[in-house]
């Protein structure tokens, strides 16, 4: 068995391209049941889509990942090849560290934030539930839970880290003279806008409103704040009420169009409006940002913001790093042990990696003596004699070590390693 990533994420995919593969939590199940019945052999799975990330983790014996590709390709309506552009597929080692660094919060826009752990438990739950987790993954995530949890205890890796909510109040600081001035419109009541909410209520606006889809939700978030409540249907004839809108809903397509935003500035005398757009795919359309008097930032605007004390915490980093580094050999010897044919797999690995050294090295030795002007069959000669020494030296020296019986056994394999027929 191995153990395969495939994804996109704030590093490889542009927003919008992201936006593409965001798949509703409530909607992982089924997805993940699409996603297992395009493979030939239905694999472990799990699913991780977040507005920065989407990620598919796999567990399979040796499948190839092309159908995983072309599935994820069509689920975002773009072509494997655009796909393949702007993924990443990690395997063995490397899937697991990237794995434990999501977990811990490396890997994220916000160094060290915490939203992601619980992001990755709930995924994680959702596999659970539709029957797409098994042994490997389960043991992979309970593994990426517990080094996150050493990460954050032993290191300062989340120390003065800025939130993308706690981004947005000081941006719009920068905005408006005192944020007490000022009426915050939040559309969503999801985790994100609670947070947003919270940061926001800090600075004490003169007022604040809940816009969502479902009244209840909403009046339950707006009733820990003290804020009005807007049925999502009102919102283009309120909109001009508000100096800032902060939104992030699990709508597939924009709420918050140019023609409801062009009459909104309208009213106000084209009095500024801050806007935030932490929804991915966006809540707020494109075309808003080009307006004249409006401040519009999406998840990626608030990139430069949050990497604020970033500098400050490489020492942290490389603790982190080095705890994650313990946690994936930990995994990986638990797998081997489970499949012995791993470790022969890595051995054949380590045998090729010693074998591209040493032609490098006779290359390079080879290179300077035809720059010399040497002979060409003697430089030939010597490439030929160099590699072969290198490559018996190992064997040789062992067929004169330990004792008569042991130099017996080796001799039995040296011959069937190298005398037999081909």
């Amino acid at each position: 068995m191995t153990v395969w990533t495939l994804g996109i994420n704030h590093h490889t995919a542009p927003l919008d391209l992201r936006g593409r593969f965001a798949f509703p939590l409530d909607q992982i199940p089924h997805t993940l049941a699409r996603f297992r019945q395009s493979m030939a052999r239905a694999p472990e799975a799990t699913l991780l889509s977040t507005c920065n990330r989407t990620e598919i983790y796999c567990s399979t014996d040796g499948q190839s990942l092309d159908p995983a590709i072309a599935w994820l390709a069509q689920a975002g309506g773009v072509s494997p090849h655009e796909l393949r552009s702007h993924a990443y597929i990690l395997q063995g080692d490397d899937a697991a560290r990237h794995a434990f660094r999501v977990a811990s919060g490396l890997d994220s826009m916000v160094l060290g934030e915490a939203q992601i752990l619980g992001q990755l438990k709930d995924a994680v739950r959702a596999a659970d539930d539709a029957g797409a987790l098994g042994t490997t993954l389960h043991q992979l995530f309970q593994r990426s839970f517990a080094v996150a949890k050493q990460v954050r205890s032993s290191t300062e890796i989340g120390a003065h880290s800025i939130s993308m909510t706690a981004a947005a109040v000081r941006l719009a600081g920068q905005l408006f003279e005192d944020l007490k001035d000022i009426t915050v419109l939040f559309v969503g009541a999801g985790e994100m806008i609670e947070l947003a909410a919270t940061h926001f209520a800090a600075k004490t606006p003169k007022g604040m409103a809940i816009a969502n889809r479902t009244l209840e939700r909403g009046e339950a978030l707006a009733g820990r704040f003290g804020a009005e409540v807007l049925r999502l249907a009102d919102l283009p004839e309120r909109l001009h009420e508000y100096d800032a809108v902060v939104s992030c809903t699990a709508s597939t397509l924009p709420i918050i169009g140019l023609g409801a935003v062009e009459r909104a500035l309208k009213r106000r005398k084209h009095r500024p409006i801050f806007m935030v757009d932490l929804a991915v795919p966006r809540d707020i359309e494109q075309e808003v940002k080009a307006l004249e008097d409006v401040y519009l930032y999406t998840v990626d605007d608030l990139a430069a913001v949050v990497q604020t004390g970033r500098d400050n915490r490489q020492a942290a980093v490389a603790q982190a790093e080095a705890i994650i580094d313990a946690g994936v050999q930990s995994f990986m010897h638990w797998m081997q042990q489970r499949d012995p044919k791993a470790g022969v797999v890595q051995l054949i690995q380590q045998i090729h990696q010693q074998t591209d050294v040493w032609r490098e090295v006779e290359l390079a030795r080879a290179r300077k003596r035809l720059a010399k002007g040497e002979d060409v069959e003697a430089v030939l000669e010597a490439l030929a004699k160099g590699l072969t020494q290198k490559m018996l030296h190992g064997t040789l020296a062992e067929l004169h070590t330990g004792d008569a019986e042991a130099r017996e056994a080796t001799a039995q394999t040296v011959s069937r390693l190298f005398l037999r027929e081909r």
